[in-house]
């Protein structure tokens, strides 16, 4: 036996007593307390302690990592870094918080899904409606395709030097496996009630019928920048053509209104609110997902697994906000 399968054995034992443990645990919880458990991971208190200041204040929220639904983290799981449900109810705390004076959107985001890109900008349209604060966007190392449009409720727009921004667009990918079934010795077969419902081998027809799907959330993507950046809808579609821009590019065409690190912009922020504390719920330690998530990446993966992630990166099938050159 080599190094490396002694490594595997004693990785693969560890994580059977770690699941052993986990089975334990469980077993000793109703289900009532389970079904609690899952509600608080999808709330704000799960993983998260929100405890806002008695004084005035300014909201840090941070939008970073792919904007996508937000799953029940295990005792085991490690946290999503974007948690959408988390961000869109600590918001709504926001909204009922007088002491509240502003927020900073803080966004570090190559995008993401078009569903939750779209609650998550209508949250911040509700913020400004409801309490009539302002919003002040900070971009960090990305703020592109979904990571850009979330930043379209903002009164006024940082960037770093070294942002990636714009990427106005939509996307819709996926997998042709016929070569790969051929190879195999597989044949897919699919018995359905229309023409259309299975699109496995992509018709002319078929391909018609989604470019539409991606043009509507692309109108409709154009529509939220011209309304944000305050520019006609016929010029944002010049530049909305799927590019990236520096954050100089950016400025140059209007796609954001200033350049700077980011204590720069919150001195300038505090000094226009008169507000000189931020504040931003803090995330719970969570040291069994790290020593687990940690245990995982051990462990070698097969073939397989590599082509199931690859797949599920690429989102087959799904409307995306996303800059694609990022991945």
């Amino acid at each position: 036996m080599n190094k490396k399968q002694t490594i595997g054995l004693v990785v693969a034992a560890g994580l059977f007593i770690l699941i052993g443990v986990s089975s334990v645990l469980t077993n000793t919880f109703s289900q009532k307390a389970l079904d609690e458990s899952v509600k608080e991971a999808l709330s704000l208190t799960g993983g998260m302690e929100f405890n806002a200041p008695k004084e005035d204040y300014i909201a840090v929220v941070n939008v970073v990592g792919t904007i996508e639904e937000q799953i029940a983290a295990g005792v085991f799981d490690t946290e999503q870094s974007y948690r959408h449900t988390t961000t869109l109810n600590y918001i709504d705390r926001l909204i009922n918080d007088s002491n509240n004076k502003g927020m900073l959107l803080y966004v570090d985001s190559p995008g993401g899904a078009v569903y939750e890109s779209e609650e998550l900008y209508r949250k911040l349209q509700e913020y400004k409606e409801k309490t009539g604060r302002p919003i002040w966007d900070y971009m960090a190392h990305y703020a592109a395709s979904g990571g850009y449009m979330v930043s379209m409720p903002a009164d006024r727009i940082y960037a770093n030097p070294n942002t990636t921004t714009g990427s106005i667009g939509v996307i819709m990918s996926g997998f042709d496996l016929t070569g790969l079934y051929e190879k195999l010795g597989m044949r897919y077969i699919s018995i359905t009630s229309g023409k259309n419902k299975d699109s496995s081998k992509m018709t002319e027809e078929q391909i018609e019928i989604y470019q539409s799907q991606v043009n509507e959330c692309y109108e409709d993507f154009v529509e939220k920048v011209s309304e944000g950046r305050n520019m006609p809808a016929e010029e944002v579609k010049k530049l909305a053509d799927g590019r990236t821009y520096t954050a100089k590019q950016a400025k140059a065409n209007g796609l954001i209104d200033e350049i700077s690190l980011l204590d720069e912009m919150k001195a300038e922020m505090s000094q226009e609110f008169g507000v000189y504390e931020y504040y931003q719920p803090r995330a719970k330690d969570n040291l069994l997902a790290e020593l687990f998530s940690k245990a995982s990446s051990l462990v070698p993966k097969s073939e397989a697994q590599i082509l199931k992630e690859t797949a599920e990166e690429k989102e087959s099938g799904v409307l995306m906000y996303y800059a694609e050159q990022l991945q």
